[in-house]
């Protein structure tokens, strides 16, 4: 039997069941594969008395895949009674299956990740290659979602409550080695071959072994691991964890907390009940909202970044073998480790010896950090230190396949070490600054190929942050962008190319943020109350204490140069009320930030920081009503509204690098898919209309154009 998403053949007694969705790389529970997988679960019912065994195989590179994510973006609230019964039709599928009294073998040729190892799990034994890379296990959560194929059920049967969480709260994958250690893989072999004979082994030695045809929750004598919520050690535990939950997600994220549910509930019920439970729970999540966001967005947005959607098309994939990096700072040094941790040589330069050396002493402490845990040895960490060269010599330079500069934030400063070293670059070299607000256009002047100049600007800490932005100035051609890209996805971070502009994409709207936070407390809303806020709606942190981090003097000082440009270009600038705010506490009361001794917060020595007790004095009113619903907006629209206008303005050039480059760059919550899903996810006129509402009372900040909004709908995702 040959169908568009599988086969189904009998052979000497053996029936195979071949995954092979047509026209797809990769196999996945589209509506086609639900029809064909209840068609062959119904043949094999009736082929029962001839058969010995069942096996389970994949025709693809990979086992399989998982839900038809597309199919979920596209559903509703109104679409849960149908999404519940194909939930249930699926697990009836899987439960005819492995309930026929034979024995079935999942032959795993590569990573089944969550619809696929739900599929993998139908097997009472499973046999997996032992390729390193390899993955399995239960990413919904991650997605918005939770596992729904039986996922939460068996994994909790087979490991227990306690120690099943890892692996379906927090979406930890595992390869085949440690599944086999867990009990969840039964065999490895090296090759694909080798699967069907060890397969066809069991089989044999299993036939009249009653147990060998049952999953372990379906014998007798099971006993769920560690026990039962009744237990009273774990119930203590339990007791406990909702609020501990709620602590990490505020409430916010659903699914992490439909999963705990579903497993403790499941845990008490028989196992056809739990499986109910886990089917009601997964139908709610996906006919959410924030599932179809975070879908959109960790999902397709992601895979639109590695696969290369915005790299220049017909330029040879690259990776540079020496980059120069000018300026030890934190930003030099923590771009120094980062390419060494990925075997790329760096000459990092800064005026003096002494300063390069304690730039390259950063990768020392993270490295040694690493070694007494365990995870490198010194022979690794010699080998990474090995790689950077620290000097005060621009000669060190030559050769050099790429030289960025991060230097201090000032274009006098930039032009005259982007002179003093772009021609120690190697024949077809390209040079890039790390400039977070400078136009590259005019950072390019100072270079004798402006084609070859680039903006590759890292977030802080670079050795954590994933998000790399790269600027493509008025003269850089194709084939700099494309080598940027590739040297972004060497270092393993996620590059995203946006169009040159003050401030780029993700400064200026970072900026947005943390202004409209000043502006806030201008206006007299207390600072915790605005901290708070920020938090409560999935900020990572509050905006004064972020713009505490990067320095209020940084801000003040990327004012005054702003001022200056627009002088030079003969316009006005005109202060928004949180910059004069942020000007006011560097200048009037010496308040320059965490790195300046204090800012908006106070730093006491060995105690956690406060916020500085004069904020209170100086800018609180006591008359003040706080709106909290219009301050919550306030945080999101903000951001979301600068990062249309990007969009609308050609800064941005596609809705997966705003989604990316705001969750990954600047912290916009992840429930929300990202500034621009936002939108998307309540509908543009929705937006438009809250926009207009919070325009009318707090600035021109939040005012929509139409041509904005056309560019929004233009640009809106269809699936």
């Amino acid at each position: 039997m040959i169908l568009k998403t599988l086969r189904y053949e009998i052979e000497q007694e053996i029936a195979t069941i071949t995954f092979d969705e047509q026209g797809s790389p990769v196999n996945t529970m589209c509506l086609q594969w639900q029809d064909d997988l209840f068609e062959v679960a119904q043949a094999l019912v009736k082929d029962r008395p001839k058969l010995q065994g069942v096996i389970l195989a994949s025709n693809k590179s990979t086992f399989f895949a998982g839900a038809d994510l597309k199919g979920v973006m596209r559903s509703s609230a109104a679409d849960g009674p149908r999404v519940f019964a194909e939930i249930e039709r699926i697990k009836q599928s899987f439960r005819t299956i492995e309930t026929l009294g034979i024995p079935v073998v999942s032959c795993l040729n590569g990573s089944a990740l969550g619809g696929g190892w739900e599929v993998a799990l139908i097997g009472h034994y499973r046999i997996s290659t032992s390729n390193a890379k390899t993955q399995f296990g239960l990413p919904e959560v991650t997605l918005g979602l939770i596992p729904g194929g039986g996922g939460i059920t068996k994994m909790t049967r087979a490991l227990g409550l306690l120690a099943a969480q890892p692996y379906i709260l927090e979406s930890k994958l595992f390869g085949p080695e440690q599944a086999l250690k867990l009990g969840l893989v039964h065999e490895l072999v090296e090759t694909d071959v080798e699967l069907r004979k060890c397969a066809l082994v069991f089989i044999a030695a299993a036939q009249n072994k009653p147990e060998a045809c049952l999953h372990i929750w379906d014998r007798k004598d099971y006993q769920m691991p560690g026990g039962t919520p009744h237990n009273p050690k774990l119930a203590g535990m339990l007791s406990l964890a909702p609020a501990a939950l709620k602590q990490k997600t505020r409430g916010l994220y659903p699914a992490p907390e439909a999963a705990l549910a579903a497993m403790v509930e499941g845990a008490l019920v028989d196992f056809e009940t739990a499986m109910r439970i886990e089917s009601r729970y997964l139908a709610g999540l996906m006919t959410s909202g924030i599932a179809r966001n975070m879908i959109n967005t960790v999902f397709f947005n992601m895979n639109s970044i590695k696969s290369g959607l915005s790299r220049p098309a017909g330029v040879p994939r690259y990776r540079p073998q020496k980059v120069g990096i000018l300026g030890a700072g934190l930003m030099g040094s923590g771009i120094a480790y980062s390419q060494a941790s990925r075997g790329i040589a760096s000459v990092l330069k800064d005026v003096t010896l002494e300063k390069a050396e304690k730039g390259k002493s950063y990768s020392s402490a993270l490295t040694q950090k690493l070694v007494e845990k365990g995870s490198m040895s010194h022979e690794q960490q010699t080998n990474l230190l090995n790689l950077i060269q620290a000097t005060d010599n621009t000669q060190d330079l030559k050769g050099c396949d790429l030289i960025i500069e991060a230097v201090f934030e000032q274009r006098d400063v930039k032009a005259t070490v982007t002179k003093d070293a772009q021609t120690m670059l190697a024949e077809g070299g390209f040079f890039a600054s790390n400039t977070s607000t400078l136009p590259i256009s005019g950072l390019a002047t100072a270079s004798n190929h402006p084609e070859k100049f680039i903006g590759i600007h890292f977030f802080s800490p670079v050795e954590k942050m994933k998000l790399v932005e790269i600027i493509r100035g008025e003269k850089t051609d194709d084939e700099t962008i494309a080598r940027a890209y590739d040297y972004v996805q060497a270092l393993g971070k996620l590059p995203i190319v946006v169009n040159d502009s003050r401030g780029f994409y993700t400064s200026r709207t970072f900026a947005t943020f943390v202004m409209e936070g000043a502006a806030m407390l201008g206006e007299g809303i207390p600072a915790p109350v605005i901290e708070n806020l920020a938090m409560q709606v999935g900020m990572p942190v509050g905006p004064l204490a972020v713009i505490d981090e990067t320095a209020l003097t940084l801000s003040v000082h990327v004012l005054e140069q702003t001022r200056q440009d627009f002088k030079r270009e003969g316009r006005t600038y005109v202060e928004s009320p949180g910059e004069l705010l942020v000007e006011r506490m560097v200048k009037e009361f010496k308040r320059g930030g965490r790195a300046a001794g204090g800012g908006f917060y106070d730093y006491p020595a060995g105690q956690k920081k406060m916020l500085w007790p004069e904020l209170k004095k100086i800018f609180e009113k006591s008359h003040i009503t706080c709106n909290v619903q219009d301050m919550k907006d306030r945080i999101l629209f903000r951001q979301a509204i600068e990062t249309a206008r990007c969009l609308d303005e050609g800064v941005l050039t596609s809705v997966h690098e705003g989604n990316i480059g705001s969750i990954f760059g600047i912290g916009y919550p992840a429930w929300t898919g990202g500034a621009l899903q936002f939108i998307y996810g309540m509908g543009v006129s929705n937006f438009a209309k809250r926009s207009q509402e919070l325009s009318a009372q707090y600035g021109d900040g939040f005012n929509v154009t139409q041509g904005v909004l056309a560019t929004l709908e233009k640009h809106k995702p269809i699936y």
